[in-house]
């Protein structure tokens, strides 16, 4: 037999055996992929009702964490701010001034608040685009699709998220940018009104 074609069909049939190889594996049953472990919650998370503290709790730690620098003072390659109002059933909920301060370490991080005005500072030496998820993280104030803080989604009560008017989906993945508003309400739901039956005359 020719050699190069000898080669061709030892070729062709070890690309069938690894096909075929392959395939069993992925059927095999009782190897499915192992699941992914949930990430443990971030240190001093507050996952309790309103109001909430500064943060100052563990947040050398959450800085660690979240990948955000401790910095010795603030930095301006960026330097921009948003306002941040939230509301739980109607009532207004303090943004507490410090956030992402450490007066006794001595270190800023890139966002943060200087007073309870609601104002955040993002005051950086990047150019990163940072995120509400950032800075609730930083807070240490639980903040997901269905919650705040202590807050979840359930029924009869609901979680919206506003920026600049526009409802957003997803509030962790809200990017930051200049003279942003950005509205948080937990509040219940209205029943719908039932119509009434008409009455026989």
């Amino acid at each position: 037999m020719d050699f190069r074609f000898s080669k061709l069909v030892l070729g062709a049939w070890l690309c069938a055996f690894t096909v075929a190889s392959r395939a069993d594996a992925q059927a095999a049953p009782g190897k499915a992929a192992p699941a992914a472990r949930p990430s443990p919650p971030l240190p001093g998370l507050q996952t309790g009702p309103a109001p909430w503290t500064n943060g100052l709790d563990q947040l050398t730690q959450r800085l660690a964490v979240i990948g955000l620098p401790a910095m010795p003072k603030e930095e301006f390659v960026q330097h921009i701010h948003q306002h941040l109002t939230i509301s739980v059933h109607g009532s207004a909920v303090t943004i507490p001034a410090g956030i992402g301060i450490n007066q006794f370490e001595r270190y800023i991080s890139p966002i943060h608040t200087h007073d309870s005005s609601g104002t955040i500072h993002i005051e950086s030496g990047t150019t990163d685009t940072f995120t509400l998820g950032q800075f609730f993280d930083v807070w240490g104030v639980r903040l997901t699709a269905d919650c705040i803080g202590g807050y979840c989604r359930k029924a009869g009560e609901h979680l919206q998220v506003i920026a600049d008017g526009a409802p957003v989906k997803d509030p962790r993945a809200l990017p930051l940018h200049d003279k942003q508003e950005i509205e948080i309400h937990f509040e219940a739901v209205a029943a719908p009104v039932k119509a009434k039956a008409p009455t026989r005359k």
